[in-house]
């Protein structure tokens, strides 16, 4: 058995809690993920990333391969072990990232040939490999190896990169189940494998969508994700999709949404009845000195706050809110302190994880509908 999914309830919103027991953690839903790009939430150190309730961590394919290496993290004990984190986690496929390495990346039906950003080295990235480069990292949960498409696209363009997604999934499934209990803690937690969502890709067009999800649910992954959101389109038309794909979903799987989003996105989101999403926006805004508060976003390098006194955010409590000034941390920023890319970024973490903790007891409290 790979993860277990127990549905709690569901209100008439659309909005659902849950329980995801996977061999790490049980994650109750919906759940935000911070990201891990490189082994580490950017400028935050583990046991505080535990300490603000992070339950899922995220980690990343693509830049993990190049450094340290897939390989060397298995011999390791895997990622978990690697990087010091005892919680869930979820690794990407890889394909966002080469997606986005456009001058340097050659698609092809079997696979995708790039260049590594950091010194130009040529790789080639297939479904098997990216399976192989997972299934070494030993995450919880893995993900397709899917082509994502970006916007604008036309439909042709969109016809396409969805032909090679379902390939891509066809494959990335049968490689994975062949070799899922080869993880690195495969002795551990009575032997239990990992998990593979499929990733619904189509562009902006629904019926490409559509077709997407139902080809995937008919593959019957551990949980199915929403992917090329995100990608320089409108929010409306990100919304739109979302409110499409969401009913074409197994309501006894989970659902996520990749890559997504501002504060008030991830909260609509959710009590639509997304279960998971992640974003990299709290630690990137928070490295610019950009502060998420309940009286809204806060430029911390504004003149305006050199003598503030007040906390980021007074009706905050979490570690940099109840010991800090506004006027100290633009004092950091202004100074180049590498403390205030932390501080920014545990308080920013703090507001994302927050909201879903209010969306969680909200739903709890919602009447429930079968």
């Amino acid at each position: 058995m790979s993860l277990a999914f127990n549905l709690l309830n569901t209100t008439e919103s659309g909005g659902r809690r849950a329980q995801i027991d996977l061999p790490h953690q049980t994650v109750e839903t919906p759940v935000f993920m911070p990201v891990g790009t490189a082994g580490s939430v950017k400028a935050v150190p583990q046991d505080i990333v535990e300490s603000l309730g992070a339950q899922i961590i995220l980690g990343n394919t693509y830049h993990l391969y190049l450094r340290p290496g897939h390989e060397a993290i298995r011999r390791m004990g895997g990622l978990h072990r690697f990087i010091s984190w005892p919680r869930a986690m979820l690794t990407d496929s890889g394909g966002f990232q080469v997606y986005s390495l456009t001058q340097l990346r050659k698609v092809t039906d079997e696979g995708v040939r790039f260049r590594s950003h950091l010194d130009g080295s040529s790789h080639f990235f297939t479904p098997e490999h990216s399976m192989d480069v997972q299934i070494a990292l030993g995450a919880d949960i893995c993900m397709a190896f899917d082509e994502c498409t970006e916007y604008p696209a036309d439909r042709p363009r969109a016809e396409e990169s969805l032909r090679l997604t379902m390939a891509w999934a066809h494959r990335s499934l049968d490689h994975f189940r062949a070799h899922q209990h080869e993880v690195p803690w495969r002795d551990e937690f009575g032997g239990r494998p990992q998990s593979l969502f499929g990733i619904v890709q189509g562009g902006m067009y629904h019926d490409l969508r559509r077709e997407s999800a139902e080809r995937l649910v008919e593959m019957n992954f551990d949980g199915y994700a929403i992917g090329g959101l995100s990608v320089g389109e409108p929010r409306e038309l990100t919304l739109e999709v979302i409110r499409e794909v969401l009913p074409l979903l197994p309501r006894d799987k989970p659902r996520y949404v990749m890559g997504v989003g501002y504060p008030d996105e991830i909260e609509q989101y959710a009590r639509m009845g997304v279960d998971m999403m992640d974003c990299v926006l709290p630690t990137r805004a928070a490295r610019h000195a950009l502060l998420f508060t309940s009286q809204g976003r806060l430029n911390i390098k504004n003149k305006q706050y050199a003598e503030d006194q007040n906390p980021p955010d007074p009706a905050c409590d979490c570690m940099v809110c109840r010991r800090y000034s506004r006027a100290y941390l633009r004092h950091l920023v202004q100074c180049g302190e590498p403390l205030a890319a932390t501080l920014n970024s545990i308080h920013n973490l703090a507001y994302y994880l927050a909201i879903m903790q209010r969306v969680r007891a909200d739903l709890a409290a919602a009447p429930v509908t079968r």
